[in-house]
């Protein structure tokens, strides 16, 4: 099952199943994280208690998001009360990277840059026997609520950046319940925008250069990941041409940890279990742009697209001024 979030041509919110280019409200509930706390509260699958409601309007896809109506597929009121997180070094990439990517990480481990020694580490011990904990991966903070930005919205770029490239991930989608119990309500496409000029300056600067926005949706895929996910992302001239391309795989099948094991490592903090809570977070990728010395410019847009999540993710970047905050003492 597919579900979106939206807006109705009055402009309030809806929640929606998606089939093809048809959407149906789900009556009852204005927002996913509504619906996600009544299953909780009810006992349900989230997917039988969307398919229970919706009974609301029929609309087409197409005009919604043509229309500028789409919405991330999961959000919180208080953008504060949004965690958006990820995890790198946990994927295998095609079968060349993976065979070039071994010769890389074989040998002695005291010769490995602290990269190559962590992507070691996962695969080693990253898929854990059950009921045990695996290896940690690495981890980082990306932002809250706040720089979520839905299937067609400006990706915006601070002036201060060196480079604004294209992440194409899946994000797991969380809500914490009552008890603090994280509940995982699906899967969404993704791209973890980050500037990666920075990252390669020296790896200390990771923690800045993720702290950019980010790309989620349009459609959350309720239930497990497949196996092996594929498709592709592209990179749009303001022409709308495709000026690169390059497809790309996830799921456990492609990765060098499970599921299960990021979660663990992440929902292992109290931090992140706090009722009510709503949690992003990215699993990673082996396909970027930047890697083949794309630069993309303001007005090109960033596509990632996979039949398995129906209608593609599209942004387009944007550079804003930055506003330093000059502080002051009192």
């Amino acid at each position: 099952m597919l579900l979106i979030q939206y807006k109705s041509t009055t402009g309030d919110r809806r929640v929606g199943v998606l089939n093809g280019d048809v959407v149906t409200a789900i009556a009852g509930y204005a927002s996913t994280l509504d619906l996600a706390q009544a299953a909780i509260a009810q006992g349900k699958g989230l997917a039988a208690l969307a398919e229970a409601c919706a009974t609301g309007t029929n609309e087409s896809y197409e005009a919604i998001a043509t229309e500028g109506r789409l919405l991330a597929p999961i959000d919180h009121p208080d953008a504060a009360h949004c965690y958006v997180t990820g995890t790198g070094l946990t994927h295998l990439g095609s079968a060349d990277t993976r065979d070039a990517m071994h010769k890389k990480i074989g040998g002695d481990v005291e010769t490995l840059s602290d990269s190559m020694k962590m992507f070691r580490m996962g695969v080693e011990g990253g898929k854990p026997e059950a009921g045990k904990a695996g290896v940690q991966p690495e981890w980082f903070y990306k932002g809250d609520g706040s720089i979520v930005r839905a299937g067609g919205q400006d990706m915006e770029m601070p002036d201060f950046s060196l480079d604004g490239g294209e992440e194409p991930e899946i994000a797991g989608l969380y809500v914490i319940g009552n008890d603090g119990q994280p509940y995982r309500i699906g899967f969404a496409l993704g791209n973890e925008f980050s500037d990666h000029v920075t990252e390669r300056q020296n790896y200390l600067y990771l923690a800045h250069s993720k702290l950019r926005n980010c790309g989620v949706g349009p459609a959350l895929l309720v239930g497990e990941l497949p196996a092996h996910v594929q498709g592709v992302s592209r990179i749009r001239a303001a022409d709308g041409s495709v000026r690169w391309e390059k497809a790309f795989v996830s799921g456990e099948q492609n990765m060098s940890h499970t599921i299960g094991n990021l979660e663990y490592h992440h929902f292992k903090y109290g931090l992140f279990n706090r009722p009510g809570d709503v949690h992003i977070h990215f699993f990673g990728t082996a396909t970027l742009s930047f890697a083949d010395s794309v630069n993309v410019q303001a007005g090109e847009t960033f596509e990632i697209e996979s039949p398995q999540f129906g209608p593609a993710l599209r942004n387009k970047l944007v550079v804003h001024p930055t506003q330093f905050a000059k502080v002051k003492t009192l």
